[in-house]
């Protein structure tokens, strides 16, 4: 009888993401795992909140219990120990808190905070008395921030409206709330660039893209961090990391495809 042959397996990263679902399909837990997949990582997920969604707006938002927050996350610590996290949509206080909680304990791998706070849209996805809860007990936990336009005038209290205002802004939400940070400013005109700016606390470093016109940005800031943590996850440092998310979702929306009526971000671009 022949010999039976073993197959080999190889090992491959895993990361977590802690966010909310899109039942369209383009954000949220269903974007992540994309980019996690397409990036060589497994992907794991705990998520926060369910939203009836499309590209067009969100209609319905429903939290999952924070108990039920916490005990996605530690089952997937259990057995699936992620290199890296990310979270997206937190939603409110308690989930907020249940999060930090977990990861003020203990040595913990990289976490990266999308502080998603509007929609694209224009639907609010973050509960105001929230926001006080995510910057003065998540951020200080954080490795890397990575809000966009809105979210870092809302951080800050002013509008940024020049490369000086988003070098000044991510020295701030540093010096502020003690964890490297990445505003995007992709909605910025600064000429046919799409330009983010990175302070890891000791270096800038400014990313420029070029400008994708008449495509939307529909869960690019969910793609852009999940890309982030899943090279983490990889074994980059930070600085390269970013550097490489930048590179991925620049692809995915250059290379963005057609999904009914609506254009979609394409992660298996190469």
């Amino acid at each position: 009888m022949p010999g039976k042959s073993k197959v080999k397996r190889i090992r491959i990263p895993i990361a977590l993401t802690i966010a909310g679902s899109d039942s369209g399909g383009g954000a949220g837990i269903q974007a992540d795992l994309k980019t996690f997949a397409a990036l060589d990582v497994h992907g794991t997920s705990a998520i926060t909140c369910v939203t009836a969604q499309n590209p067009r707006g969100v209609s319905g938002i429903q939290s999952v219990r924070a108990d039920m927050v916490r005990k996605q996350i530690e089952a997937v610590f259990a057995e699936l120990p992620p290199r890296a996290v990310k979270t997206g949509m937190l939603f409110s206080t308690e989930i907020i808190n249940v999060v930090t909680e977990f990861f003020a304990r203990g040595k913990r791998p990289p976490l990266i905070v999308d502080p998603v706070m509007v929609a694209t849209s224009g639907a609010v996805l973050l509960k105001p008395s929230a926001i006080r809860a995510l910057t003065e007990r998540l951020f200080p936990l954080a490795t890397l921030v990575t809000p966009n336009l809105d979210e870092a005038q809302l951080l800050i209290r002013r509008k940024l409206r020049s490369l000086e205002d988003l070098l000044d802004a991510t020295e701030e939400i540093h010096r502020r709330f003690g964890c490297a940070a990445l505003v995007k400013g992709g909605h910025l005109k600064l000429g046919g660039d799409a330009v983010d700016v990175l302070f890891d606390g000791m270096r800038f470093t400014v990313l420029k893209a070029w400008r994708v016109e008449g495509v939307s940005t529909h869960g690019t800031g969910c793609t852009y961090s999940a890309a982030i943590a899943a090279h983490l996850a990889r074994g980059e440092e930070l600085g390269r990391a970013v550097a490489l998310a930048k590179q991925f979702i620049t692809r995915a929306i250059s290379k963005s495809y057609l999904a009914g009526r609506h254009s979609v971000l394409n992660h298996l671009a190469r």
